[in-house]
């Protein structure tokens, strides 16, 4: 990442993750949200969705602000109600409708029916309570826990440009903005990274990363049915992986049929972290990635998404192979059969293990 500018500030600050509470009744049956395809519905599980929520307070009952930014399509009002409701209920008029923040990552492989309006409810077939619930649960849960491991530290924050990371889906759109326009920028896409880095008072070790960039949420496509974090998701937890007590990255599913015997070679390598055993009947808080504030926190949030695809080798005809038409983004005038192309293409889980590389690493 070419940088930009980088300044610093002291605080009180403090950042937790924590997974959300997905359960079998979510990962099966429901619509996704995203791409308005009712027939895209959940089958398994590509890796977990998370909430990852940073704090900021300037005393630990004052002023403060609370970010979270959500593995899902978006945030919605209903959501923002309840979860602030919840707050309320332990913490009185400490987090509010002006301090606390919800962000979706813009994810279109997580599950659906948590939003209260008909536009979105339509082609998820409803509102569905469970997936509303754990949503709203593990934001809580998140905010709670960053409350209670609330201690002094600093911010960095850095900017930069990443390349490679995106392209603009509708060049010709973007032609027809004024010339005068289109020479005040570098590219036809807004390829800065701001990024917020929060550092230990006492350690002075890094804690957490929470960094915007601005790409669509699109390299699993409108007929994959893996819940998915897609490519933000996947740096986020390349990043955090890359900070854990033993750095091991976990595999990413892949259509290649992986050699069984270096799998197994390499598993008995790792060691043990220090986890506790989980049954079929343990409580949904033994199954997540909690945090008492000693682990690292990576969030790649989304930012001014517009026009920026990481489906970087541009649109093709589903039925030729051909480029899609320039002008009309369609193939004989049908815009279905026009579908942008991963890095990993045809396998578009390698496509958000290489998307989500470039992002977490930075270009």
């Amino acid at each position: 990442m070419k940088i930009r500018s980088k300044i610093s500030f002291p605080t009180l600050l403090s950042l937790i993750v924590v997974a959300i509470g997905i359960i079998t009744s979510v990962t099966a049956g429901v619509v996704m949200m995203g791409y308005a395809n009712m027939n895209q519905t959940t089958a398994g599980v590509h890796f977990r969705l998370r909430a990852r929520t940073f704090i900021v307070a300037e005393s630990s009952q004052g002023p403060r602000f609370a970010f979270v930014n959500l593995d899902a399509g978006m945030a919605s009002q209903l959501v923002n109600i309840k979860v602030l409701e919840k707050l309320k209920s332990r913490f009185g008029n400490l987090y509010t409708e002006e301090n606390v923040a919800i962000s979706g990552i813009h994810t279109h492989a997580g599950p659906g029916g948590y939003l209260q309006y008909w536009l979105y409810s339509f082609s998820t077939l409803g509102f569905v309570q469970e997936s509303f619930d754990v949503i709203v649960n593990a934001i809580v849960h998140s905010i709670v826990q960053a409350h209670i491991n609330l201690k002094p530290g600093s911010i960095f924050i850095n900017k930069g440009d990443v390349v490679n990371a995106g392209i603009n889906r509708s060049p010709s759109a973007y032609l027809l903005n004024p010339a005068e326009e289109r020479a005040q920028y570098p590219a036809n896409i807004d390829t800065l990274m701001t990024l917020l880095k929060f550092v230990d008072g006492a350690s002075e070790q890094s804690i957490g990363a929470f960094s915007w960039f601005a790409t669509h949420g699109t390299s699993m496509s409108k007929d994959n049915k893996l819940i998915s974090g897609d490519n933000k998701g996947a740096a986020a937890r390349f990043f955090e992986d890359q900070f854990a007590t033993t750095p091991i990255r976990a595999p990413f599913n892949s259509f290649n049929t992986p050699d069984v015997g270096k799998l197994v070679t390499k598993a008995q390598t790792i060691k043990a972290t220090g986890g506790h055993t989980c049954s079929k009947t343990s409580s949904k808080e033994c199954k997540v990635r909690k945090n008492d504030g000693s682990l690292f926190v990576g969030a790649f949030c989304q930012s001014n998404v517009g026009d920026v695809t990481p489906n970087v080798l541009g649109a093709f005809c589903t039925d030729t192979g051909r480029p899609c038409d320039f002008n009309l983004s369609s193939c004989n005038g049908n815009d279905l059969l026009c579908l942008g192309r991963g890095p990993g293409y045809p396998d578009e889980i390698r496509s958000t293990k290489i998307r989500g590389e470039t992002i977490s690493e930075g270009g």
